[in-house]
């Protein structure tokens, strides 16, 4: 009993430490082979488990991924949230142990139906996209991200992160297919050749998806405004002051841009204050954009008053685009009757925000059709799909000082990328305090501001048209494919024996 125990509690600590890899595999350490090794790892704990120790392994796995990956979380709380440690601990802890139950079920089903290193990838990567939408979704950690600045990324615009995500969970699965092979030299040979392949091709798989229509300059603000400040109506005049001096050029500009919730006020009192330099930018042909809360008549609460997170255009043109992702307890309290009051974390500035309409328009400003996001909107594929395929190019405001020092800025800048990848777009990010960037449609940096430094960049963005195969088709392919592989997966794993 005692061996079995001590066996049980290292396959445990495993399972952790293999969870925990997955993160460093992804920015800002991109060590990208450790993506395949803790896919393999947690494949090797779950041979021969039972259903339930499968469950355990599963969940703990989840507990080093989330653990790791989302640990940033405890800065939100603890800092900006005005939670003591132990509260924050406890907070993150169960926001990590509940987002690591999606892996124990992941486990489960896998040891249970699809017990085959087909059914392991499939599921895994089923999992990824049902993170994408389940419960309004938390589509973070995803394997594919680690081949953002891999050669392999030129096969994004197929299938997106997801196709990605797939190579790289059966890369370490196919990995130990070869070790297991290595006395049937065919078998392994036929391995080697599948996984092989598309690094083999890449020359032939085309570079560029879309083309040039035009070009659209751009000025962005990031005064790196301390979380702390922000929402304090005696700082508003100076907050909106500092914007205003950043903005100021004498270079050639179509727009200028403001990130997420730059102003800190409604339009009714922010433009008492902004009012001159509206007028300004309405003399010299210049939009202005900017992330704000924005109000409107809301029957259901008891004001009568519902709130947006919104860019809306200021000067130089009409038009607003409401976020439709909201963050939990950033932007939104969960059981908000019970919650709400009890401690200052529910009780977050602007935290009593309403979803936006499913459908919105494009924010046009002369020729540039842009498909807009605010903030962790960015994370969602298919919605970042289904405006930019209408667009010739994308912006993103964020107020990452959410975050602090964290991991977390990079982690968005990388999944930022990579929706420039996925649909051949130009992206523009606009932040409070970074990383402010202009992304290629390859996913690439082409100018951005240190993180933490107060400056403006001036950018000149190409118009793009055209569309990707991920663009035209989106994750329907995907599905196709994990389909089969389930089914496949089925048939295989319906001859095993089960404990």
């Amino acid at each position: 009993m005692p061996q079995k125990t001590a066996y049980i509690w290292l396959r445990v600590i495993l399972a952790v430490i293999a969870g925990g890899l997955a993160p460093l595999a992804l920015a800002p350490f991109d060590y990208w082979y450790l993506a395949p090794v803790s896919a393999a790892l947690l494949f090797i704990l779950l041979h021969e488990s039972s259903f339930r120790g499968a469950a355990l392994i599963g969940w703990c796995y989840g507990l080093g991924l989330y653990g790791v990956g989302v640990s940033w979380v405890f800065v939100s709380i603890h800092e900006h949230g005005n939670a003591p440690v132990w509260l924050a601990t406890l907070l993150t802890a169960v926001f990590v142990a509940a987002m690591a139950l999606f892996v124990l079920v992941q486990t489960w089903l896998y040891r249970r139906f699809f017990y085959s290193g087909l059914g392991f990838i499939a599921v895994w990567v089923a999992f990824e996209w049902l993170r994408s939408w389940l419960f309004t979704g938390f589509p973070w950690l995803y394997m594919g991200y680690a081949l953002t600045d891999t050669p392999l990324s030129v096969y994004a615009p197929f299938g997106g992160v997801w196709l990605l995500s797939l190579y790289t969970v059966a890369l370490g699965i196919a990995a130990l297919g070869i070790l297991r092979c290595y006395r049937r030299p065919l078998p392994a040979l036929a391995l080697i050749v599948m996984f092989s392949a598309p690094w083999l091709l890449l020359d032939k798989v085309p570079q560029n998806w879309t083309t040039q229509s035009g070009v659209t300059k751009v000025y962005l603000a990031q005064a790196s405004i301390p979380q702390q400040l922000k929402w304090q109506r005696s700082q508003m005049p100076e907050i909106l002051q500092r914007y205003v001096d950043l903005s100021q050029t004498d270079k050639d500009v179509d727009m200028v841009i403001w990130p997420e919730t730059a102003i800190p006020t409604f339009y009714r009192d922010a433009v008492k204050i902004l009012a001159p330099y509206l007028e300004q930018l309405e003399e010299q042909d210049r939009t202005l954009i900017s992330g704000m809360p924005s109000v409107f008549n809301n029957p259901s609460r008891k004001n009568n008053l519902g709130y947006y997170n919104s860019i809306t255009i200021l000067a130089g043109g009409e038009g607003s685009y409401h976020k439709q992702r909201l963050v939990p307890f950033g932007e939104y309290v969960p059981l908000e009757n019970l919650l709400r009051g009890t401690i200052d974390f529910f009780n977050l500035p602007m935290s009593q925000f309403s979803l936006g309409p499913d459908e919105q328009s494009l924010l046009q400003v002369k020729d540039a059709a842009m498909a807009p996001f605010i903030c962790y909107e960015i994370a969602y594929p298919e919605l970042v799909r289904d405006y930019a395929v209408r667009s010739n190019v994308m912006l993103t405001v964020s107020n990452d000082a959410w975050f602090g020092d964290s991991i977390a800025p990079q982690q968005h800048l990388q999944i930022a990328r990579m929706r420039a990848l996925e649909n051949g777009r130009w992206l523009i990010r606009s932040t409070n305090n970074g990383l402010t960037a202009i992304m290629r449609p390859d996913g690439k940096i082409d100018s951005e501001l240190p993180q933490f430094d107060t400056g403006a960049l001036y950018a000149e963005v190409p118009l793009m048209q055209g569309s990707t195969p991920y663009q035209q088709y989106g994750d329907q392919p995907l599905q196709v494919v994990i389909g089969v592989l389930l089914l496949l997966s089925l048939l295989f794993s319906g001859r095993r024996k089960y404990r």
